[in-house]
């Protein structure tokens, strides 16, 4: 029997019952959101400044932003549709963009026992794809 060596993060994913009900988002999908945001702040009448957090926020979504258009955001959701993934595990392949699928498992250990190395290969060529072709 083979035992998996469990850190912080992956005992905390498999106990935290929340994280099972909620859909983690991409960093690009944040952007959107904040981009959306913004723009409706900018056609109030009234200005509203906006908040020092807010706008540390959106910098930050905007310089990790991998994927720049909803099209593409999509594209890269359905990469995943088909495969047995956790929400958690796709959104961190879709931020992280590993080069390979010994450097994507180190970063997300659950992956370990769950895609084998040529699918997960697969996979991560398809992202760098879509963060080309944009």
């Amino acid at each position: 029997m083979r035992h998996s060596k469990k850190t912080p993060l992956t005992s905390n994913f498999q106990r935290n019952s929340k994280i099972h009900t909620v859909t983690p988002l991409l960093i690009s999908e944040v952007f959107l959101l904040l981009e959306h945001r913004r723009q409706q702040n900018d056609q109030k009448d009234e200005i509203e400044d906006m908040s020092e957090v807010f706008v540390k926020t959106m910098k930050y979504a905007s310089r990790f932003s991998r994927y720049k258009n909803r099209e593409t955001i999509r594209a890269v959701r359905n990469i995943f549709g088909a495969r047995e993934l956790h929400k958690f595990e796709v959104a961190q392949l879709g931020n992280l963009c590993p080069d390979s699928a010994e450097e994507a498992k180190a970063l997300i250990p659950s992956l370990e026992n769950k895609v084998e190395d040529d699918d997960l290969e697969g996979v991560l060529k398809e992202l760098q794809a879509k963060k080309s072709f944009q």
